[in-house]
């Protein structure tokens, strides 16, 4: 499902004069694919508090929800494209209202390893690069396809995902300088063998590839939970900002800082 579906995102963004490298499609894949995720997310939520018989306050406003402005359904689940933006109303609200609102979430979180932070980083160090209003119509149909709510739906993403960072890594060093293969960061855990206590550095941390297998490790050896002050710090691209909410372990953990910087 997921193979065929990065496919045909692919190609649809070849038609897209700005977007010229395997890096760019990697990244204008990256936030829609964000947005799609968060919402599945905050509806489970959603439901969870409703079973509970309680409110759930969504993070974003009703006119910034995929189901609103991306894909909103009529009575059958399909796509209402009467109520569905397109063209150059898709395209300027991208540019000119939903990103700037994400981006203010920065300023509004109360702390580095909240949700609301998250979203404002990721949404202040990218841009829109897909000027065809009709062409982002045809991603997000793609995309609002997928599904990740079960594990192993979140497998099978998180590996072709893996795929594309090779890819932009390979493509003339231009996005994940140095892809490090899965059996050489299985190979450094199972000799480092970390435990309760230890600190984690990922000096580049381009997929967070290196975080996840440390979890993976850790976890049903030791029945350890990293604390919420974890610090993963490193100074990846975009795939390292959104990547981790696709992974089973907890997203929050990791933070965008300065390599170089002490913390």
């Amino acid at each position: 499902m997921f193979e065929q579906a990065f496919k045909n995102i692919d190609d649809v963004l070849r038609k897209e004069a700005g977007c010229t490298t395997e890096l760019d499609y990697t990244e204008q894949t990256s936030w829609l694919l964000f947005l799609k995720y968060l919402d599945a997310l905050e509806q489970d939520k959603a439901d969870e508090a409703g079973l509970d018989r309680k409110k759930y306050t969504f993070l974003l406003d009703k006119p910034y929800r995929w189901d609103e402005w991306a894909a909103p359904k009529g009575k059958d689940g399909q796509i209402d494209h009467n109520k569905a933006k397109t063209g150059d109303d898709l395209r300027d609200f991208v540019s000119g209202k939903l990103f700037p609102y994400l981006h203010g979430f920065k300023q509004k979180a109360s702390g580095p390893n909240t949700i609301e932070y998250k979203i404002g980083e990721i949404f202040g160090e990218i841009k829109n690069k897909i000027q065809s209003g009709y062409n982002l119509r045809e991603l997000i149909d793609h995309i609002d396809e997928l599904h990740f709510r079960s594990q192993s739906d979140k497998h099978e993403l998180s590996h072709l995902y893996e795929a594309k960072i090779k890819n932009m890594g390979n493509a003339g060093r231009n996005g994940g300088e140095y892809y490090t293969p899965r059996p050489l960061i299985r190979a450094i855990v199972q000799v480092v063998q970390p435990k309760t206590g230890d600190r984690i550095y990922d000096g580049a941390c381009g997929s967070a590839g290196g975080w996840e297998r440390l979890l993976n490790w850790v976890a049903p050896r030791l029945g350890f939970r990293f604390s919420k002050g974890a610090v993963l710090c490193g100074c990846g691209t975009l795939s390292f900002q959104d990547l981790p909410f696709f992974r089973p372990a907890s997203p929050f953990l990791a933070r965008f800082n300065d390599s170089l910087a002490s913390s």
